[in-house]
């Protein structure tokens, strides 16, 4: 239990480990005395229990999400479905690593604005940005919610999620992940499923797509010392693999805990001078890697301010859109993107980690119910 008169972090990594703390050094020293440390039994076993888990037909561990998007993008190239200069329509309001990864690939982001209710890709606002160039989508799952788009879509384009941070989401029972032609994971330690150390996956059931990712992680080769592309080294660790393997059965109880305490946020906080996140419909939709409320009237740094007087971290994702950061800002920074713009100034997150239970929420909602 929270003490109202100890600071309140926004996360704490140790809370998440401790339950299984156990398990994990078990994992560990079977690693360590397997005596293989790249590639093995453990790899192979946490890539068949994830695309279980997705429902996909193969998964692809890799380094870290950035490289399981750069990958995918990558392979399609490859295989002569995308080529440079290639569109692929990105949002506007996104971490930087989705364009990034376009971009690495010499293919064209076009930033589309997002619903400002769900944070997601604006349906209606894709298809105003199609153009004869338009090759590829990347829906963002943005803090945990999953991206709804029209079925049409998947037949007309490829359709590439960022799943980095919606891992047990679904979307009228199919699980991000599965729902467009490969998806992109992130297990960087923060996120719901954090490995300890950076990790990534991919997940598909195009099988040519998965071999064609899993020979560009390793150097390009298909078997030892014969390179049949000029690849990179983007594998996933052994020993990350198997803390992993012991991650992902806490999926569901994970998923669980975070929509109890976005549904006692929403219950319990009431504040005009805040704009509450929408709980969908289908709560299986939402796994709240974030729990995001807007602040608007340049009020946020106040907000932050007044929670953190009473000993209450918050964070913010993301100050800056993508198409104003330096590396972008030559190119893309004359666009008119409004709403990632004003996002960008009003969202603030509440602490919804491992460290926060009902107690400590009940605390930050009176907190936020004060500003």
């Amino acid at each position: 239990m929270n003490s109202s008169s100890r600071p309140h972090r926004f996360l704490d990594l140790k809370d998440a480990n401790e339950p299984i703390i156990s398990e994990l050094q078990a994992a560990a020293v079977r690693v360590i005395a397997n005596g293989r440390y790249i590639g093995g039994e453990e790899v192979e076993a946490f890539q068949r229990e994830l695309a279980a888990s997705v429902g996909t037909l193969r998964a692809v561990g890799v380094s870290n999400g950035l490289d399981a998007l750069r990958l995918i993008f990558r392979a399609y190239i490859e295989l002569g479905r995308l080529k440079p200069g290639d569109e692929v329509i990105v949002p506007s309001n996104t971490y930087i690593a989705s364009v990034l990864a376009v971009t690495d690939c010499g293919l064209t982001p076009v930033f589309v604005e997002p619903d400002p209710v769900t944070f997601n890709l604006d349906p209606n606002k894709i298809y105003a940005a199609i153009t004869p160039r338009t090759r590829a989508i990347l829906p963002v799952h943005l803090y945990g919610r999953a991206v709804d788009l029209p079925e049409e879509f998947s037949q007309r384009f490829i359709i590439v999620e960022d799943n980095a941070q919606a891992i047990g989401a679904s979307l009228r029972g199919t699980p991000t992940g599965a729902l467009g032609h490969a998806a992109a994971f992130s297990f960087y330690p923060t996120k719901n499923v954090g490995a300890l150390g950076d990790a990534g996956a991919v997940t598909t059931s195009d099988s040519e797509l998965a071999d064609t990712i899993t020979a560009l992680s390793n150097y390009g080769s298909d078997r030892r010392y014969h390179n049949v592309y000029a690849g990179l080294n983007c594998r996933l660790d052994t020993l990350q693999a198997a803390l992993l393997r012991v991650k992902l059965p806490h999926i569901a109880a994970e998923s669980s805990r975070r929509q109890a305490l976005a549904a006692f946020y929403c219950a319990e906080i009431d504040n005009p001078r805040l704009i509450l996140p929408e709980i969908p419909a289908d709560p299986n939709e939402h796994v709240w890697h974030q729990f995001v409320v807007r602040v608007p009237g340049g009020k946020r740094d106040d907000f932050r301010a007044h929670m953190l007087a009473r000993g209450i971290e918050t964070d913010v994702l993301y100050p800056t859109p993508p198409h104003l950061q330096p590396c972008y800002a030559p190119v893309y920074g004359s666009l008119s993107l409004p709403v990632a713009v004003e996002l960008a100034a009003e969202v603030v997150s509440l602490p919804v980690g491992p460290n926060t239970d009902i107690d400590a929420a009940r605390r930050i909602a009176l907190a936020a119910n004060q500003f």
